[in-house]
């Protein structure tokens, strides 16, 4: 696992041990494909990671020019890897982490009281585990959370033959990729 573009290009990632199948990072190939899509609107943006597991998609926003990331997971085994790659491939980044139970309906308003006033996301990738199907219920709770700014970009990871839906009340399906088993699909949340 490498950071695949930005000033770390290259820069290896530590990944969860072997028998730590709880955490499935997003391969190099997909977050190409996601960053190549979202083109110049990364610079600047402001970074939500929820599910971050090994921390691979905030950490490419940093490297690709975003100005902050938050990064939340409830397993301490991936809070201590996000720690590890943030000061091993960057000095002092704009990065906060947080542990959450995100199956929790209230957890991202409790997130959202204790990030400063205001604070909003113009970016935010969501990675649950694919057996639990959770992407449709966390996108309804992302989009209700206040977390979200206007015209942000969601995108939510599941297994491909998922069948999310083109509207949830404010978000928006702007598109949908495939990439083997991972299928992508990138909504934007209007106020």
């Amino acid at each position: 696992m490498r950071i695949t573009g930005g000033t770390a290009r290259g820069c290896r990632l530590t990944g969860p041990k072997r028998n730590n199948h709880s955490i499935r990072p997003t391969s190099d190939r997909v977050r190409e494909a996601i960053f190549n899509i979202l083109g110049d609107r990364i610079t600047g943006a402001t970074v939500l990671d929820l599910f971050a597991g090994t921390g691979s998609f905030g950490l490419e926003a940093l490297s690709r020019g975003a100005k902050s990331v938050v990064f939340v997971d409830n397993a301490p085994a991936a809070l201590e890897i996000i720690g590890h790659n943030l000061r091993s491939g960057f000095t002092q980044p704009a990065a906060r982490i947080f542990q959450f139970d995100l199956t929790w309906d209230k957890s991202l308003q409790t997130l959202h009281r204790q990030l400063s006033e205001g604070y909003r996301f113009s970016l935010i990738f969501l990675d649950p585990p694919y057996e639990k199907k959770l992407a449709e219920k966390l996108l309804k709770m992302v989009q209700r959370s206040g977390l979200p700014a206007d015209k942000a970009i969601i995108i939510a990871e599941e297994r491909q033959n998922q069948n999310l839906p083109a509207e949830i009340e404010q978000l928006q399906l702007s598109d949908r990729r495939r990439y083997g088993e991972t299928g992508l699909w990138f909504y934007t949340f209007f106020t």
